[in-house]
Formats: C-alpha cells, structure tokens, sequence
C-alpha cells in the first residue's frame, strides 16, 4: 500500500507533464496552422442625391441633371484568421489622396481594420462627379466632402458580412479589346504642343490609317484578372477582375462599363445567398495609353459599354469556371511612401497666354494648360505616393495612384516574385500620369505637365523599383522563381552558330541591351525608343515565341561596341519599316559599323532607300557617298497593318573587300560588290537603328540581331530563315 500511494502521485505528476507538452504542442500546431478564411462584400451606392454636378474627366466640365446608372464603391473585406485587408473600387474619375485617406481613417474607426491594410482605387470613369480639380473643372465640394463617409459605410457593411469562405485567382486573355490609342508621328509631320513647341512624336487618337502616323508606341495588356469568392456551398460572394482600357463612355452621370460588368458577372455567376448579394467589381488595370480603337483598321468597329462589360465578364466568368479554389489562404500586405520631384511649369508662358485672355475662363488648350502651370507653381515641389502590394494566397495585387501605362503593367507582372500579379491603377491617390521616360521623351497628351502628367522624367522606374521591394516583402511561400521561356527554333539556330553578341531586343526598358549569347549587357538605347513591340511571332514565323518582342526606333539609336570582327564577319537582323520611301533622300539607315570614335559618317551603312537613291530596296554604302552605293531589286514593304506581317530578314556578309546582303532566306544576294574596309582593324562601334551622325535614322522596329566574327554561307543564312518559318 505503501508503495503505491508513493508511485501514484509520480504517476499523476507524470500524467501532467505529458498532457501539458501534448496541449502545449497542440497550441503550437495550432498556431502554426492557417486559419479558415472568411469574406464579406457590399456594394455601398454613392450617386449624389443632388443635381446638378460637375463632372470631370474632359478639358470642359460638364455638368449631369440626373444619375443615368447608379455609381457605387465595391467593397470586399478578407479574413485570413490573423488580420484582415479591405479591397474598394470607387465608381469615380480619380480620386485624391488626401480624400482616400479620410475614408480610410473613417473606416479604421467603425471597424479596427489599420488604414494600411485597405486597398482603395477609382474605376476611372468619365461620367462621375467630380470628386478633385482637374484640367479646367473643379471639384464639386458638397460631393468631396460626401464621398469618404459612404465609401467607408461600405467597409463596415462588407465586415459585416464577414463569412466563412473559399478563394481562387487566376488569369484569361482578352487581346481583342485591349487597343493603343496613343501612336508615333512621323518625324517629318511632328506637331506643336500647346506650349508653341515641335515636340509631339506620339499622342492620342491618330485616326483610322492615317499616314501621318507611324504604329502605335507601346504594347497593350490584354489580361483579364481575376480573384473570386465562393461561400463553403458553393454560392458566389464576390469576384473582383482587372482589366486594361482607359473607359468605354457612356451619358454623365454612370458607371461606365464598369457598372454594367458588375451585373453582368451577377447574372454569368448564378444565385447567390439572399443575406448576402454578389458583388461584381472590376478595376482599372494599367490603361494610360489604352481604349478600345484599333487605328490600324480602315474605319472603328462600334462598341458600347455592355458589349465591352459582356465581352469582359465573359473571359472572367471561364477563368472563375477553372480556377482551383482555397480554404485558405495567407494574406500580406505591405505599403510604403514614396516622395518624387515634380516637373517644374512654364511660369513665364504661362502668364502671359492668361494675360491674353483677358480675366476669360480658359478657352483653346494653350489656355486651359497655362491655369494648370499656374496652380502647379502653387503647389509643392515633390508629391509623395503611396504604392502598396498585397498577397492573397498565391495572387499578388499591387496599387499605384497614376494613370499606368500597359508596358509598365507588364513589367511589373513578368519581375514579380509571385505569379500571377496584376496591377491596380489609380489606388490610393492620383497623380497624374505615369509616361516611363522613353515615352515621356516622345511627347503627347498624356505628357503634357498639368496636374494630370506632373511627375519627374524617373517616376515609373522609381515606382516599379519600390514595388518589386514590396512584393518581395509579403511574398512569403508564394515565391516563384521567374519563368525563362526556351528559346524558339531560330533563337536556338543562331545560338548554335555561336555568334559573338546576339541581341534578342525584347526588353521593356532601356537603356542596356541584353547579349543571348553571353547573358550579359553589351549595348545601350537611346532615349527614345518604344520598348515591347510584337516582333516577328508565330502567326507568321513559326520558329518564334508566340510573345517575341522588338524594340520600335523612333528616330534614336542602340549603340554598342564589338571586340576586333577581323576583315570578315557577318550581321543578320530582322526589320520592320515604318517611314514611307517618299519622305526623305533616305527612308532609313538600320545598321552602321564604324570604328568605336566614330565621328561624322565613317564607317560601312545599311539603309532603305528614299527619294535620292534605290527607294523602297536596300542600299549600302560607305562613308557619305551614294554614288557609288550598291543597291538592291527588292521593294522593302512599308508596315502592313492589315497582316501585320511585314518583317524582313537581311544579312550582311563582309569579307575582305566583298560585301552581301542577302534578303528574307534567298540564296542569292539582294546586292553585292568591292567595298574596301574603311574602319581600322579594332573595336567596332555598331549602331542600329541610325548613322553616327544622326542622318536619317530608321523608323521602325529592329530585332533578333546576331554578329558573327565569321562569313556565313548563303546556305547558312538560308537555314537561319527557313528557322524562323520552321521549315526544315
């Protein structure tokens, strides 16, 4: 007996010891494990109950007498069982900051959620009331000071409605919408700015096929993203897409097609809980130089906002139909402040057109930009943004307070470190647009300085820069290593050839260009140059990437160094003219090798020719001589904008004192003869895209450019062609 009341208690002590680790390990596991995930949306109404009102978004205001549609602030409030993130697309213009702030501080008060996880944008439509002065109207006041309230009421009620929950995310593509309204001028017809100044090399709305102009100057978007929200039943609660066109139109006051996808999502994704009403949202995506005009065509297809709305809910609705959904699902959000210079205004010119005007309002465009530089010089120097990146899951979202331009989505999508990400414009403010500086350097509206484009010439780097920090922040287990497509069969063909520098031209920015053969650096863009244009792709040259880019020259130049070639080598590339024959003595030069000091017009020069000399077929010659050029028979075709096919392949082959140039796989050249060396033996400077010297540089896009410290055969440069058709 003894014995055992002595054992008993070591045993309950024991007991204890155990049970106390096995809970302490089960609260461990429990801590460690993610929590259920819970969702709430509201679609809160924020039409004015008074009229009229001013509405924004034109170089007038304009002013509504009813509301056509009701506009709202969408709103979705998450849970991950840690903390809890709200995401509000405003059916508005563009909203500032300061007014985005006070509703986010409205918000933290009814419901705890920190200012700095709420994720707010303005859909962009221009048929809302004018919530922030811009151009030449102002704000309605009454409206401002309305606006923050209900936006954070929809907040509250979306908390409210916080239930358990699945998420899923995923991305479709709708390229058929997606159009450049923003294309280059041809440098013999550039235009005035509204300040008295030559300087337009690109700017909106061109018109239907209209020669004056070359192509457009940056790629589009076509993605459509999405994350949708299903109850643990299968009712759908709320599913938020992006998508990139500036805005459809529609009578003032509306939603634009924004509202209209918003029912259209509600009828594409069934019944949902009654307690609980779907709420459809899309957001602006990166959509600065984009609408829905395709110029390249004779006349404009019409469209309306539901067909656009139908079109984009379509591809989101099959997206929502496949994608794979989560109970769980982490949530990281990160947000940070960045401060950046403002272009300084023409004061001067500025007072004296208002002088002119006499006490009027402003009138012509010269007028409405010379208030703006007038209210700029009042303002600050620098602005400070604030950029945010969210993850939901395995989905990365990120908000800029700009008019985004699609390049810039596209650069943020390919170097994010979580796949997929998509690009929320004007979130969290607005200022301006966001021109990268090889776009603000060409010119156009959307660079105009005004308040609507006052951001220094290194903003979009800047900003790009400081989100790639931010996702890297809340990347969390959702990192993915970037995706390094393989190279098609004509890359591979010239890789194999073992070229001394092959530059495959498919960067979004400048100014380094990339060697293929080596991986490294080896060439430098000017300034100007429209970085992300299709190339020669799949449609037509099979043995491309379907997404094969190219650089489009806009009368500036990539320039490099090549270590001693010796007295033969070879240059093949592949080129796409966008200058008419008829315009100029020579309608392009696309390649010069000269020695690395080249001043004036040394050195050996491939062009198309123009009215002085073989217009329409290659030309080469040396020096500044074209008399004694050698010439081809083959007309080089101006741009198609019809097949959009109008690449050619060309190839020169330099021996001692030979030149070839072989044109698109024929095995005979284009032209041929004696052209003694002109450079001394050493480095060589390449140029492409122009001459040393500035002469009648090229107008077009150049890509796929490989230098051999060899003569290839004709059967060589052959086999490279039938490479890019696939052929054997």
């Amino acid at each position: 007996m003894k014995s055992r009341t002595l054992v008993a208690p070591i045993v309950v002590v024991l007991l204890i010891a155990v049970g106390m680790n096995v809970l302490a390990g089960a609260a461990v596991a429990s801590a460690r494990e993610p929590k259920p995930f819970r969702a709430g949306a509201y679609a809160m109404d924020i039409t004015p109950t008074w009229f009229p009102i001013v509405v924004n978004g034109h170089f007038q205001p304009r002013y509504a007498e009813k509301a056509e549609d009701p506009l709202h602030a969408r709103c979705v409030v998450l849970d991950d069982g840690a903390e809890q993130v709200a995401i509000v697309v405003v059916d508005s213009c563009v909203i500032g900051r300061e007014l985005m702030d006070e509703a986010k501080r409205l918000a933290h008060e009814a419901t705890g959620i920190p200012t700095d996880r709420m994720f707010l944008s303005a859909t962009h439509t221009h048929s809302a009331p004018a919530s922030i002065g811009a151009l030449n109207t102002d704000p309605d006041e009454k409206y401002v000071a309305f606006l923050p309230g209900r936006i954070a009421e929809g907040i509250r009620r979306a908390q409210a409605n916080l239930a358990p929950a699945r998420v899923g995310w995923g991305i479709g593509q709708l390229p058929e919408l997606a159009m450049s309204r923003r294309w280059i001028i041809r440098p013999d017809k550039i235009r005035d700015d509204p300040f008295g100044e030559p300087t337009v090399r690109a700017t909106m709305h061109p018109g239907y096929r209209n020669p004056d102009w070359e192509d457009e100057s940056g790629p589009m978007d076509p993605a459509v993203s999405v994350l949708a929200l299903k109850s643990h039943d299968g009712k759908p609660l709320a599913l938020l897409a992006a998508y990139s066109i500036h805005y459809v139109g529609a009578p003032i006051l509306s939603a634009d097609y924004f509202g209209a996808f918003a029912n259209r999502m509600a009828e594409l994704v069934g019944p949902s809980d009654a307690e609980r009403p779907f709420v459809g949202i899309l957001a602006n995506g990166t959509s600065g130089d984009a609408y829905i005009r395709d110029y390249s065509r004779k006349t404009g297809r019409k469209f309306d906002r539901f067909q656009v709305a139908d079109a984009v809910a379509n591809v989101a609705f099959e997206v929502y139909r496949s994608m794979e959904f989560h109970d769980r699902a982490p949530l990281a959000m990160g947000e940070c402040k960045l401060e950046l210079g403002v272009r300084k205004p023409k004061l001067d010119w500025a007072k004296k057109v208002l002088a002119e005007a006499e006490g009027r309002p402003p009138k012509t465009s010269s007028e409405v930009y010379a208030r703006e530089h007038m209210l700029l010089s009042q303002m600050p120097p620098t602005r400070e943004l604030k950029l945010q990146a969210l993850r939901i899951g395995g989905l990365g979202i990120v908000g800029i307070p700009a008019e985004v331009f699609a390049i810039t989505g596209l650069k943020v999508r390919e170097r994010s470190p979580i796949q997929p990400t998509f690009t929320i414009s004007l979130a969290n403010g607005w200022d301006g647009y966001l021109p990268p500086p090889e776009q603000l350097s060409m010119g156009g509206y959307t660079t105009w300085l005004a308040r609507s484009s006052c951001l220094e010439a290194e903003a979009e780097p800047k900003i790009v820069a400081t989100l790639m920090g931010l996702l890297d922040e809340v990347a969390g287990d959702a990192r993915t290593p970037p995706a390094v497509p393989s190279p098609g069969p004509y890359a591979a063909a010239v890789l194999a050839a073992k070229p001394a520098v092959y530059w495959r031209l498919g960067e979004l920015n400048g100014p380094d260009a990339l060697d293929a053969a080596s991986g490294k650096p080896r060439g430098t863009f000017e300034t100007r140059i429209a970085y992300g244009m299709p190339g020669p792709r799949a449609d037509a040259f099979p043995g491309f990437e379907p997404a094969n880019r190219a650089p489009h020259f806009v009368g500036e130049r990539m320039k490099a160094s090549v270590d001693d070639l010796g007295d033969a080598y070879t240059v093949e590339l592949w080129l796409y003219n966008s200058m008419p024959t008829d315009a100029r003595p020579v309608t392009g030069y696309f390649l010069s090798i000269g020695p690395v000091d080249a001043t004036g017009a040394a050195g050996d020069h491939l062009a198309i020719g123009g009215t002085d000399a073989a217009s329409g077929k290659l030309l080469f010659h040396q020096g500044d001589r074209l008399d004694d050029a050698l010439t081809g028979t083959t007309d080089v075709a101006l741009r198609n904008w019809v097949t959009r096919d109008s690449w050619h392949h060309v190839a020169l082959v330099r021996g001692a004192d030979q030149v070839a140039v072989y044109l698109d796989g024929n095995p005979q050249p284009e032209l041929s003869g004696q052209a003694k060396p002109s450079i001394p033996r050493g480095p060589r400077a390449v140029f492409l895209g122009g001459r040393p010297d500035n002469v009648a540089n090229f107008e077009g896009r150049i890509d796929e450019v490989a230098i051999y410290p060899r003569a290839l055969s004709a059967d060589q440069i052959a086999a490279h062609y039938r490479a890019a058709k696939n052929c054997p």
